[in-house]
């Protein structure tokens, strides 16, 4: 009679436990020399005499030859795309570039500054010195005119407000279109100005 069940041990006792660090891939890892299942590959790049579809085995052999890594560069097409090259610096390097990208991609804030179609002055110059303040920051300024009720009837002395916002606005930004009516808001984008 067979005895209870023991579910078999993920690592082999007295061995090193497998490091999770080493398991998860990282990114920009991709499949590399024997990694590679395909039975031929496309190889392009400096390292080959030739371009062109190789059997797997004899593109390790080039490889290996070189004393480089066969690199799998796109698994997208049949068969895959491979190159002959250092696979140490090609993770360095597209790890660099991926980081280049993302410090080259600043997000874009954008902050928004409602008010109505009669706002009195007090109120408009002290709205216009916050849209100031988040023009220096770098932020675009969303300035929106909400019309409540039958206050739609005064859209056009909403239109003469939102121009004049970002008349007064021009040293610190540029308005990025004309005021623009969707429903019952009127608003205009203003994207800071770039700094010297």
């Amino acid at each position: 009679m067979p005895g209870p069940y023991r579910p078999k041990p993920a690592f082999k006792p007295g061995g090193r436990r497998p490091d999770p660090r080493q398991q998860k891939r990282d990114e920009f890892e991709v499949n590399i020399n024997e990694q590679i299942t395909a039975s031929q590959v496309r190889l392009v790049g400096e390292n080959i005499p030739e371009q062109g579809i190789y059997p797997i085995s004899k593109a390790l052999q080039m490889a290996d030859a070189l004393e480089l890594d066969l690199v799998q560069i796109s698994d997208k097409v049949d068969p895959p795309v491979c190159k002959i090259l250092d696979y140490q610096k090609y993770l360095y390097q597209q790890r660099k570039k991926a980081k280049e990208m993302k410090s080259n991609s600043t997000k874009v804030v954008i902050k928004e500054i409602r008010f109505g179609p009669n706002t009195d002055e007090h109120d408009f110059q002290f709205k216009l010195k916050h849209a100031q303040e988040f023009l220096n920051e770098g932020s675009k300024v969303k300035a929106t005119i909400f019309f409540r009720g039958r206050s739609i009837m005064f859209a056009e002395q909403g239109e003469k407000q939102l121009l004049r916002f970002a008349v007064e606005l021009e040293e610190f930004g540029k308005a990025e279109n004309m005021p623009v009516l969707e429903g019952k808001r009127m608003s205009i984008m203003i994207a800071p100005n770039k700094k010297k």
